[in-house]
């Protein structure tokens, strides 16, 4: 029987639910998934961009609730150390929270220009200065990392919360095609295929198209 539940609102358009998905896998937690339906009107929020604060994904655990994305990190960080989570080493431990906390509140240009849609592709899709701005900038933290640690995973052999944090990116990356450098296209890569995300991808793609605001072309 699952020791956990954790709620989630779309795996082929939510990059917060892969997220909490993702580290929940990670940390070896036996988990059941709860979708929420898509008439709730938080889903179409969350989905739309048009809240500011989202209430899924939400980590049910021994009766307490975890419903930020870094708050179920270090929630499962405490509960399951030997997954390392976080790096062990104290100075890439604090790079790791800083970078993950960076994707947590940033880059509101590459969410809004670029949303997941994992069954989508756009090639030749423009993108536009600011999101360019932010895709600089994610490629600018991949490469520092990989060159520091290298590699695969941006702090060395093993995933961590930043890979967690950064994995729906890798998905925006190839739906529309975007333009990368060797090093970062390697990263998406070895992201895209990562077991979890493979298993996750599988599920999007049989996942209903009921939301027909963010099938669209940018």
């Amino acid at each position: 029987m699952a020791e956990a539940t954790l709620t989630i609102s779309s795996k082929n358009y939510s990059s917060w639910a892969l997220r909490g998905w993702l580290l929940c896998k990670m940390a070896g937690l036996s988990f059941r998934e709860t979708m929420l339906p898509w008439d709730d009107p938080s889903v179409r929020a969350e989905l739309l961009l048009l809240s500011p604060s989202f209430l899924v994904p939400k980590l049910t655990h021994r009766g307490i609730e975890i419903w930020d994305t870094l708050a179920i990190a270090e929630y499962l960080a405490e509960i399951r150390p030997e997954a390392t989570l976080w790096p062990t080493d104290p100075a890439e431990r604090a790079a790791c929270r800083s970078i993950s906390g960076e994707m947590h509140s940033g880059f509101s240009n590459l969410r809004s220009a670029l949303p997941m849609n994992l069954k989508a592709h756009y090639p030749g899709f423009k993108v536009w200065a600011g999101a360019q701005a932010d895709i600089d900038r994610v490629t600018t933290i991949w490469r520092d990392r990989l060159k520091t640690s290298g590699g695969p995973f941006l702090f060395g052999a093993s995933p961590t919360v930043a890979d967690a944090m950064y994995a729906p990116v890798a998905t925006r990356f190839r739906t529309y095609a975007v333009t990368l450098d060797p090093v970062s296209s390697a990263y998406c890569d070895t992201i895209l295929g990562w077991a979890p995300m493979t298993e996750w991808i599988g599920a999007a793609q049989e996942e209903p198209d009921e939301l027909e605001e963010l099938d669209v072309e940018f």
